[in-house]
C-alpha cells in the first residue's frame, strides 16, 4: 500500500511538473568538478563548482554500494573516474578506475557521437598511476579528491546533454541481464526484472547521512524459504516502481513543505489531486513556519488556519483544492541502517482537515493576548519534553502516536497526557525553557485529553472559567490560584510563591496542603488588610465562596482529576489578567 502509494505519486509528478523529479533511469545529484575533455580524449581542464553545494544535475541512476566495488557511468568520484587513491589504498584505486573504464567502454562502445567517441578515448588512455602529477589534477588541488562527484565535458557541453549518449542510457535502462530475476512485481502486478537493491532514502532524521533503506533484507531470519541470501527478491518489486518509489519518497524529504519532524519521526505528506493547494494548506496547519498563508491573506499562521476552518464549517469551496482527494501521511523513524515505519494513513484530504480542525477546537483555552491561538503538533510534544535531557525532542516516540490521533480522530496517547502531568509536577519555576509550571501549552492539552479520551462535554471542559462546575479538583485549582493571588497581593516583591513549594502536593494530596496554605492566606490577608481594606475583603470574599463549594479536602487526586485541578488553576489565572481585576490601592500609590 505504501510503495505503490508512492509509485502513484511519482507518475502524478511526472505527469504534471515533469521537471521536478528524476526521469526513470535518472537520478538527482550534487556535482563538484566539470571534467573537461578535448575531442581526443585528453583531460584539459577540471573546473569547479562555484555554488557551495555544488551543482544540481540529473545523472543515470546510480549503483548502491556496500562494501564492494561498483562503478557508476558518467558521474563518479575521483577514485573511479580518475584511479586517484586518496584513502591510502593503491590496489583498490586501482580497481576502482578498472571496473568504471571497463563499465563505459562496454556502454559507449555503440554510442555513436563526439562526446561518446572522447569518452572512450579517454578511458583507453588516461593511466592512473600517473594520475597525481597529472598537472590539471594537480592544479585542481585536494577539492577534487574530497570525494565529491564529477561529470565529463566535451566541447563545451556537458556529456550528460549528448541526445546520443541519453537516449542510449534511457534504450538500455531496465532491460534484464541474463543474471537478473524477472518475476511479477508486488507493487504494479506486472512481470518485470526484480530490484535486488533498493536505492538509499535520505532526509529522515536521525538515520545514516548515507541513507537508510525502507526495504531490505540483510539476514536470514527475514527471508523466507527457497530465496537465502537473495535479498529483494524475498519481496519482489519492480525496478520501475523501486525507482519510482524511492524517487518520490526522496522528493517529499527534500522538499521542506512536504515533510516536518516530531520527535524522532519524520512526517511526509501529499496529495494524489491539487498536490501543491492540498500541501500549502496542510503545511499551515501542521509546520506553520513552512505554511505560505495560502488561504490566509498573510503569513500568520493562525490567520491561514482560521480562513480554512472557516470555509470548512461553512462548506464553502477552498481555493483549488479538491475535499475529496486522497490524502497520504507516512512516518518514519530511523532503525540501524533501515527505517521503521510509525504509520501510515490515507483518508480524503476533507477528513483530514475536519480531524484537525477538532483537535484544534478541543485545544481551544483561554491565553494571552500575545500568544499563538493555535498549538502546533509540534508545539504540543514540547510541552512533555524535559528540558535538561540532551535531546528532548529526538529521542520521543509519542511525535508518532500524537499525530496519528489527531488525524485520525482518536483517543490521544495516554503518554501524552502522563507526561504532561509529570512536566507540570517536575517544571521548576527558575527553568530557563519552561519558567512556569502551568504553561497554556499543557492546561490546552489536559483540556483535549479530557473531552476526547475521558468522554468529557465541552460545556464541562470549558476555554475559560466556568464558575458553575463543583467538582472537587477543579475548585481546589481556582482556590489555589486564589490563594497564590493572596500571597503576591500582600507581597509584590516576592520572588517566589507557594506555588514553588506546594504545588505538586496539593494537585495530589489536598487534605494534606491546603490547610497549611489556608492557614498562611489568614495571614497574608491580614497583612493585606492594613494596606488595602477593600482588596482584602476582595480575596476574602472569593476565597469563602470556593471554600463553600468544597465539602472536605481530598486525600488524593487520580491523574485525571489533577487534570482538572491543571484546568481549574489556568482558568483562574487567566482570570486575574483581565482588566476588572481589582488592584492594590498602595501598587496605584
Amino acid at each position: 500500500m505504501i510503495l505503490q502509494a508512492l509509485v502513484d505519486y511519482y507518475e502524478q509528478l511526472v505527469d504534471e511538473h515533469p521537471g521536478r523529479i528524476a526521469q526513470v533511469g535518472w537520478c538527482s545529484r550534487q556535482v563538484v568538478f566539470l571534467l573537461e575533455l578535448s575531442p581526443e580524449g585528453a583531460l584539459v581542464d577540471a573546473i569547479p563548482s562555484n555554488e557551495k553545494r555544488g551543482w544540481t544535475m540529473m545523472v543515470p541512476e546510480q549503483v548502491k554500494r556496500t562494501v564492494g566495488i561498483a562503478a557508476n557511468l558518467l558521474c563518479d568520484n575521483a577514485t573511479y573516474l580518475l584511479g586517484i587513491d586518496a584513502k591510502g589504498k593503491p590496489e583498490r584505486a586501482r580497481q576502482c578506475f578498472n571496473a568504471a573504464r571497463d563499465r563505459h567502454l562496454s556502454f559507449l562502445e555503440v554510442v555513436d557521437s563526439p562526446a561518446a567517441s572522447a569518452i572512450r578515448s579517454f578511458f583507453e588512455t588516461w593511466n592512473p598511476e600517473a594520475a597525481l602529477e597529472h598537472e590539471v589534477v594537480d592544479r585542481a588541488g585536494e577539492a577534487l579528491l574530497a570525494g565529491g562527484n564529477l561529470v565529463f565535458r566535451v566541447a563545451g557541453a556537458n556529456a550528460l546533454d549528448d541526445p546520443a549518449i541519453r537516449s542510449a542510457w534511457q534504450e538500455s535502462y531496465g532491460k534484464p541481464s541474463d543474471d537478473e530475476a524477472v518475476m511479477t512485481c508486488l507493487v504494479s502486478g506486472r512481470k518485470g526484472p526484480i530490484a535486488r537493491l533498493h536505492p538509499a532514502i535520505k532526509g529522515v532524521i536521525g538515520a545514516q547521512a548515507m541513507g537508510a533503506s525502507l526495504v531490505g533484507f540483510n539476514a536470514r531470519a527475514f527471508e523466507s524459504y527457497g530465496h537465502d541470501e537473495e535479498q529483494g527478491l524475498n519481496a519482489p518489486v519492480s525496478e520501475y516502481a523501486t525507482f519510482a518509489y524511492t524517487t518520490a519518497l526522496n522528493y517529499l524529504l527534500a522538499e521542506r513543505k512536504h515533510h516536518l519532524r516530531l520527535g524522532d519521526t519524520t512526517v511526509v505528506y501529499w496529495a494524489d489531486k491539487n498536490d501543491d493547494a492540498c500541501v500549502d494548506i496542510m503545511a499551515d496547519w501542521l509546520n506553520p513556519q513552512t505554511g505560505g498563508g495560502s488561504e490566509g491573506g498573510g503569513s500568520d499562521p493562525d490567520e491561514a488556519i482560521d480562513a480554512v476552518m472557516k470555509k470548512l464549517v461553512n462548506g464553502l469551496p477552498i481555493g483549488e483544492v479538491d475535499l475529496e482527494a486522497n490524502f497520504y501521511v507516512l512516518g518514519l523513524a530511523p532503525n540501524a541502517a533501515r527505517l521503521s515505519v510509525r504509520f501510515f494513513r490515507r483518508d480524503t484530504f476533507g477528513a483530514m482537515l475536519d480531524n484537525l480542525r477538532r483537535h484544534y477546537d478541543r485545544l481551544d483555552i483561554v491565553h494571552a493576548p500575545y500568544e499563538k491561538k493555535h498549538l502546533t503538533p509540534y508545539r504540543l510534544l514540547a510541552e512533555t519534553e524535559n528540558p535538561n535531557a540532551k535531546q528532548p525532542a529526538a529521542t520521543s516516540q509519542l511525535g508518532g502516536a500524537l499525530l496519528r490521533s489527531i488525524l485520525g480522530d482518536l483517543p490521544y496517547p495516554e503518554a501524552l497526557f502522563e507526561q504532561t502531568i509529570l512536566r507540570v509536577r517536575a517544571s521548576q519555576d527558575n527553568d530557563e525553557r519552561h519558567t512556569r509550571k502551568v504553561t497554556r501549552g499543557r492546561a490546552a492539552i489536559v483540556k483535549a485529553y479530557l473531552i476526547r479520551n475521558r468522554n468529557r462535554s465541552e460545556k464541562e471542559a470549558t476555554v475559560a472559567l466556568n464558575e458553575e462546575r463543583s467538582d472537587a479538583p477543579y475548585v481546589l485549582g481556582r482556590l489555589f490560584s486564589v490563594l497564590e493571588s493572596i500571597q503576591e497581593a500582600a507581597n509584590p516583591s516576592l520572588n517566589a510563591t507557594i506555588k514553588n513549594k506546594y504545588y505538586d502536593s496539593a494537585s495530589a494530596t489536598p487534605s494534606v496542603i491546603f490547610p497549611v496554605v489556608i492557614n498562611l492566606s489568614d495571614k497574608h490577608l491580614a497583612k493585606l488588610a492594613r494596606d488595602s481594606k477593600g482588596l482584602s475583603v476582595h480575596y476574602e470574599k472569593m476565597r469563602g465562596e470556593l471554600l463553600d463549594k468544597l465539602d472536605a479536602f481530598p486525600k488524593r487526586l487520580s491523574l485525571e482529576e489533577q487534570g482538572d485541578f491543571i484546568l481549574g488553576y489556568h482558568h483562574q489565572n487567566q482570570k486575574r489578567y483581565e482588566k476588572n481585576e481589582p488592584v492594590n490601592e498602595s501598587q496605584e500609590a
